[in-house]
């Protein structure tokens, strides 16, 4: 294949810009917010799971002390009005009497246990209520780190594909001016050499897999003509001669 000098120069510039699209699109793909994104997301989804488990586990014992307030103030209210009726006369029969005071100390101690089972509820409401709250928080700091890690990616997003819509203009003109059959080799060569199709000969070395010709390659180089597309023997991508080549 023969292609002017100029030409071969021109694609070292479009394998520039190729290479620097590989490493924006590289960068794009591998943004460290990316990851971090995606486990906040995870943690966010257990932290929202544990934060309404725990929940209902307050509103639970929520409705338990609620029920056991609403039994102490009801035999409260038993023992006011039985105390009354005894005060008042109502009750003339020494039996009766009798068995209202022995009524009355029963009331006094399902009061007691009342209260006491009130007293634990009312403590597992504030520790399941902590737990509620420490859940809460870790939700809230969670998601406001992941808005703070989802603006980053958005801004680094924002300028690398500024730079990718920069090359890509800069881009076009270049490999349309070039010849059809020397940019398709240098397609095909890029998509099989990591996408280094071309390489400049620098000082007697191989730019792509950075070998070092020997004097029989170099001489066989030198050999051909200027507008003749070398390739390196040993990683077959183009290679580009200059003032630079050592030949």
């Amino acid at each position: 294949m023969k292609a002017d000098p100029a030409a071969q120069v021109r694609l070292l510039d479009l394998q520039t810009l190729d290479t620097r699209t590989d490493q924006l699109r590289h960068r794009l793909a591998t943004l460290p917010e990316l990851a971090t994104i995606a486990e906040l997301r995870v943690k966010v989804g257990d932290l929202e799971r544990l934060r309404m488990d725990q929940q209902i586990v307050v509103d639970d014992l929520t409705v338990e002390q609620e029920k056991v307030d609403a039994d102490v103030e009801a035999v409260k209210a038993r023992r006011t009005r039985d105390r009354s009726r005894m005060d008042s006369g109502e009750i003339a029969n020494p039996k009766d009497l009798e068995r209202m005071q022995h009524e009355l100390v029963s009331l006094d101690r399902r009061i007691s246990s009342l209260e006491e089972q009130e007293l634990e509820v009312m403590e597992r409401v504030e520790e399941a209520q902590a737990e509620l709250t420490k859940f809460t928080a870790a939700l809230a700091e969670a998601r406001a780190l992941g808005s703070e890690q989802v603006a980053s990616r958005d801004a680094k997003t924002a300028e690398l594909n500024a730079e990718l819509a920069s090359i890509a203009t800069a881009r076009e003109p270049l490999h349309a001016d070039l010849p059809t059959d020397l940019v398709a080799l240098y397609e095909k060569l890029r998509a099989a050499k990591d996408g280094q199709g071309a390489a400049l000969l620098h000082r007697g070395q191989c730019g792509g897999c950075m070998l070092t010709l020997d004097a029989a390659e170099l001489n066989e180089i030198r050999s051909k003509a200027d507008d003749e597309v070398v390739r390196c023997e040993e990683c077959q991508r183009i290679l580009v001669r200059t003032n630079e080549s050592g030949l």
